[in-house]
């Protein structure tokens, strides 16, 4: 295996990084709160010999740490914030809670900052022994559930000047992310109203919780005449008090509307506008709206994405023992709904008979320790999610993978997936995919015409393309500010 000297680094230190990962899922904390998570990669990072900056781009949580001098700049990214309500037992194959509704890690971003950490580690021991020029940044980037923390920090210039940047997510299945993401605006809708009392005189209210009421059954309606692939959600945070005797005169929903540009998402911000206003001209109340967050859409780098599956091909997988698949099939077999969806993903994004066929025949694996076949010529789709790491790759080539974590079926957000944080799966997946991700970096660095061709690829994209970024009068919001 090529760099096999640099990405031995990982196994030598695979215990500190892994006790890392598991201290972060014993204290899953929410956006823009991490301060223990970032704490805990930024001790490890210090005693690696990274130079660290934290906070850094006016967010408490995000941090960076780098080593090197001069180009090449390549950028690592890592994610370690929690979810709401996801507290779960480790381990156990059932839903339990330690600590009912309190928060937990499902979506594995315990994992995903560790694993990135142990490539800026391999990355590192390559630029020491070779002292040549080039240097690594680690991004310690908050908030990306719910807080588009990176976008908050492209907005701040954090990501303009790398060479190119790599990621990867935790999942179920080895592959090279090769598709698209849906833009997002988040946006706080409030309403104003007129109180009275609702027997005595209901004549003098003005009900705000009407206008919202009616703004959501109009935004229902919308949904028959927008995009297929565009999204819509709310949650209502404040519905006026508890007393129905009293007409409402505050109320506030939280929206998430999604398209596949950015262009197409703030298109889309204006005709929801436009229902909330007609709305509360029908109820005469008064509303106004407040921007929490935005993310672009990921502008994919085939260049990078074919060095990662070179990646994958040289750098070996994970062997598992009898007890860890017979582990993995216990969380299998709690899957409710969604049985093989993600497997589905992957088989109808191929075209080559040879890799369907391949695929086909891996169908039913306990684990998948195999890796999904890339084509270079592929369509390119917008997931159903959204990721800030759209933010970064419109200031430079970015590409990522994810590695198998967790056993199939176990869905996304989910207690299987808080479960599973701390086993010898999810660690073995953390230090393959450092591994993949470090090979893939030095390699292009080694070769700077690789380098090249992704920033040619990186130029044509987003000639294509609209850029929006996060107003500046808008800052980062910790998750219990929308508590009333």
């Amino acid at each position: 295996m090529k760099y096999e000297k640099y990405l031995n680094e990982i196994n030598l230190k695979a215990d500190k990084i892994t006790k890392v990962s598991d201290a972060i899922w014993e204290s899953p904390e929410l956006a823009f709160s991490e301060y223990k998570s970032a704490k805990n990669l930024i001790n490890l990072l210090k005693e690696e010999g990274f130079d660290v900056v934290a906070p850094a781009y006016n967010i408490p949580t995000a941090f960076t740490a780098s080593f090197g001098k001069g180009s090449p700049i390549v950028g690592i990214l890592g994610e370690f914030d929690a979810l709401a309500a996801l507290d779960q037992i480790a381990d156990l194959p059932e839903m339990k809670a330690n600590n009912r509704g309190s928060s937990g890690h499902g979506c594995g971003h315990n994992l995903l900052g560790t694993g990135s950490a142990a490539a800026v580690i391999a990355i590192k021991k390559y630029l020491e022994d070779t002292k040549k020029s080039g240097t690594v940044i680690y991004y310690g980037c908050p908030g990306e559930e719910g807080g588009s923390g990176k976008a908050f920090m492209a907005r701040e210039g954090a990501f303009s000047n790398l060479d190119f940047a790599i990621t990867w997510h935790p999942s179920e299945i080895n592959a090279i992310s090769k598709d698209s993401s849906l833009a997002n605006i988040q946006v706080l809708y409030k309403f104003h109203g007129i109180s009275a009392h609702a027997a005595g005189c209901p004549e003098l209210g003005r009900s705000a919780l009407d206008a919202l009421e009616l703004m959501n059954v109009g935004t229902n309606f919308l949904r028959e005449h927008m995009s297929s692939d565009a999204r819509v959600h709310y949650a209502i945070l404040n519905t006026g008090g508890i007393s129905p005797n009293v007409v409402q005169n505050y109320a506030e929903v939280l929206y998430l509307i999604r398209a596949p540009k950015v262009s197409d998402v703030q298109e889309l911000f204006a005709r929801v506008n436009k229902i909330a206003e007609g709305m509360s001209i029908a109820t005469e109340t008064r509303f106004e709206y407040e921007i929490i967050k935005m993310c672009a859409n990921i502008i994919p780098n085939n260049v990078i994405e074919k060095e990662l599956y070179n990646g994958f091909m040289d750098v070996k997988g994970p062997e598992y023992t009898e007890e860890e698949l017979a582990y993995a099939k216990k969380f299998t077999e709690t899957a409710e709904m969604g049985h093989g969806k993600t497997f589905q993903y992957y088989m109808d994004s191929l075209f080559q008979k040879e890799n369907i066929e391949f695929l086909n025949v891996r169908k039913n694996s306990v684990m998948n320790d195999f890796v999904v076949p890339y084509e270079e010529i592929h369509v390119v789709k917008a997931q159903g999610g959204s990721s800030d790491v759209g933010d970064v790759s419109f200031q430079c080539p970015t590409s990522q993978i994810t590695t198998a974590t967790w056993a199939p079926d176990s869905g996304g957000h989910s207690w299987q997936i808080v479960a599973q944080g701390k086993s010898s799966l999810a660690h073995k997946a953390l230090l393959y995919a450092g591994k993949v991700m470090a090979y893939t970096a030095i390699n292009m660095l080694e070769n700077p015409a690789i380098i090249e061709a992704a920033k040619k690829e990186f130029n044509m994209r987003i000639s294509n393309d609209q850029y929006v970024p996060i107003p500046s009068s808008i800052n980062p919001r910790t998750m219990d500010s929308f508590q009333s």
